[in-house]
């Protein structure tokens, strides 16, 4: 983060780190600078630093800094998508014969990732429920690198103490990798509370509309922000200029949107543990949430993700998916319009038969930003 915007809020680093006015025309939104190459001024002769767009654009810095402003960080980088970032996280970081450490909860695409893809070129992994301290600290051996953290996790909504965990891993020499994407920089900041690298799926929160697709990385680690930013070229999986403004854009509202999110479905989970039809509600904010102090002590408040568990079983969960009319029945969250899914039979398919398979009760919501007592209206005539 640079020194212009480090002693701001929140909200005015959204909004003003890294979208400077336009030098020729004065425009106050960085344009989209969709090109693939620049002329130079002689060879070698590069107007500030730029000579192809894989390597560096204006619209997708002025995003990378936006990032690192956010999350209090050095570096910010932005992919194609949440996964082009970890793909890169994990081949800049790991070789042949590492181990690392993931949680029993996670993104189905990353257990994916682990399991098909990287563990097919020999880096191993432990699966650790990251809620228990001395869970991630046995996971740990002499070939360990990475240890893997998502909080508040998906779906199931567990919470990690970052705090806590960041301290085994500075024990064990090892780096520890933070996926902030359902709760935002503006909830969360895990940079600060001892993690190495920021991960997240800007489609979500960042973007915040339903209409774009990115990945990010954020360290405080300038050494390690170099060579993140070097894979990042020789990989070349980056965001390209428009979907970099469109995130930009998005995140200008991120502050009042997290708000919203929040207070929504504050009121949808209280609600939800009073249903008779509901026999478990998973969501932070609730006091009897078994994570509700450490997200209390790390988060500015909780979030718009719950999940909760139906009685009658996996078809009655699905059904009560079907019957949902304002809540969107889809893929993905974050968005400012609430969506309703099944995880064992959408998002999580791919951890079937894993240690990170989910109940088959298991309904997800992600809370928009609606009047919130047509969303209770829908979720009520949902569960029948």
């Amino acid at each position: 983060m640079s020194d212009q915007h480090s002693h701001q809020s929140f909200e005015t680093r959204a909004i003003h780190a890294g979208n400077t006015a336009d030098p020729l025309t004065g425009a106050v939104v960085p344009p989209i600078y969709q090109v693939s190459t620049y002329k130079q001024d002689g060879v070698g002769g590069l107007r500030g630093g730029y000579e192809y767009s894989r390597s560096a654009n204006p619209t997708r810095t002025a995003l990378e800094e936006n990032l690192a402003a956010l999350e209090g960080g050095r570096r910010g980088l932005a992919f194609a998508s949440g996964l082009a970032a970890e793909d890169c996280l994990l081949r800049a970081l790991l070789a042949p014969g590492d181990h690392v450490v993931i949680p029993n909860d996670a993104y189905g695409g990353t257990f994916r990732l682990f399991a098909k893809v990287v563990q097919r070129w020999g880096v191993d992994f432990s699966v650790a429920n990251t809620s228990d301290v001395d869970s991630v600290r046995d996971a740990v051996n002499d070939r360990t690198k990475l240890i893997w953290v998502e909080t508040p996790s998906n779906p199931l909504l567990g919470i990690t103490d970052i705090e806590a965990v960041a301290g085994v891993a500075r024990q064990a020499g090892v780096k520890l990798v933070v996926d902030n994407t359902f709760a935002s920089p503006y909830l969360q900041q895990p940079l600060a509370l001892g993690a190495d690298v920021v991960v997240h799926s800007l489609t979500k929160y960042m973007g915040g509309h339903s209409d774009v697709v990115g990945g990010a990385l954020v360290t405080a680690d300038e050494t390690l922000g170099e060579e993140l930013a070097y894979h990042q070229n020789a990989m070349g999986a980056v965001a390209g200029p428009f979907d970099s403004w469109i995130v930009l854009r998005g995140i200008k509202t991120l502050a009042v949107r997290m708000d919203r999110h929040s207070e929504n479905a504050t009121r949808i989970a209280e609600m939800l543990t009073q249903h008779p039809e509901v026999t478990r509600v998973l969501y932070p904010g609730l006091p009897e949430h078994p994570g509700h102090e450490v997200a209390a002590k790390q988060m500015r408040s909780f979030g718009g993700m719950i999940s909760f568990r139906v009685r009658g079983g996996e078809e009655a969960a699905v059904e009560v998916c079907n019957r949902a009319q304002l809540f969107t029945l889809g893929e993905s969250l974050g968005g400012v319009e609430s969506l309703i899914e099944h995880p064992g039979r959408m998002t999580h398919a791919s951890v079937a038969g894993s240690a990170l398979e989910v109940p088959a009760d298991l309904v997800r919501l992600s809370v928009g930003i609606e009047n919130v007592d047509d969303l209770l209206a829908d979720l009520r005539q949902a569960l029948g």
